[in-house]
C-alpha cells in the first residue's frame, strides 16, 4: 500500500513542477496576445506597474484555475496505480485523458479570465475606461482589475474542480445478477 501513495505522490509532484513552468509560460503568452487595447508586454519593459499587477493576478489566477484540474488528474493515476486490474486504460489513454484534463482546466481559465475583465470593462465604460487607465499606468485601475480577476478565479475554480472530476472515468465494479 506504501508504494502506490509514494508513486501517487511523486507522480504529482513532478507534474505540479512541470505544469507550473509551463502554464506560467503559456499563460502569459496567451494573454499578451489576446490584448488588442495595447501592447501589455511593451507596457511592462517600460516599468508599467498597473499592466505588471494584472498580469500578475492572471498568471496567479490562472494556476489557481488549474490547480483544481489537477485534482481529477491525481484521481486518474491513483486509480491506475492502485487498481491496474480493475482500470481498462493503458499508459498511453491515461497520458492522453491527462492532457485532455489539463487542457480543458486551461482553456475554462483563460475564457473565464478573458470574459471577467471584458465583462467588467463594459459595466464600468460610462465612470472609467479601464484599459485606457491600465496602459497610462494607474495603478488602483491595476490593483481593481487584478482583484476581479482574483474573485472570479476564486469562484469559477469549484465549478472546474467538479466538471474534471466528472470526466474521470471510473472503473467497473461488475455485473450484478438478479434472480427472477
Amino acid at each position: 500500500m506504501f508504494t502506490p501513495r509514494l508513486l501517487t505522490s511523486f507522480f504529482e509532484f513532478f507534474l505540479s513542477v512541470l505544469m507550473s513552468g509551463f502554464i506560467i509560460y503559456i499563460t502569459y503568452r496567451v494573454f499578451i496576445k489576446a490584448n488588442t487595447d495595447f501592447d501589455m508586454e511593451a507596457e511592462i519593459k517600460k516599468g508599467n506597474a498597473a499592466v505588471g499587477i494584472l498580469v500578475a493576478a492572471i498568471l496567479f489566477a490562472a494556476s489557481l484555475i488549474l490547480q483544481k484540474g489537477l485534482g481529477s488528474v491525481v484521481s486518474m493515476f491513483r486509480l491506475y496505480i492502485s487498481a491496474p486490474g480493475e482500470n481498462s486504460l493503458s499508459l498511453g489513454k491515461l497520458a492522453l485523458l491527462t492532457a485532455a484534463h489539463l487542457g480543458l482546466s486551461l482553456l475554462l481559465a483563460v475564457i473565464t479570465i478573458s470574459v471577467t475583465l471584458r465583462l467588467f470593462g463594459k459595466l464600468v465604460r460610462r465612470h472609467m475606461r479601464p484599459g485606457e487607465e491600465l496602459q497610462k499606468g494607474n495603478i488602483a485601475v491595476g490593483i481593481v482589475l487584478a482583484s476581479v480577476v482574483l474573485v472570479a478565479a476564486l469562484y469559477v475554480g469549484e465549478g472546474v474542480s467538479a466538471v474534471s472530476k466528472a470526466l474521470v472515468p471510473q472503473p467497473s465494479i461488475g455485473q450484478i445478477e438478479i434472480m427472477k
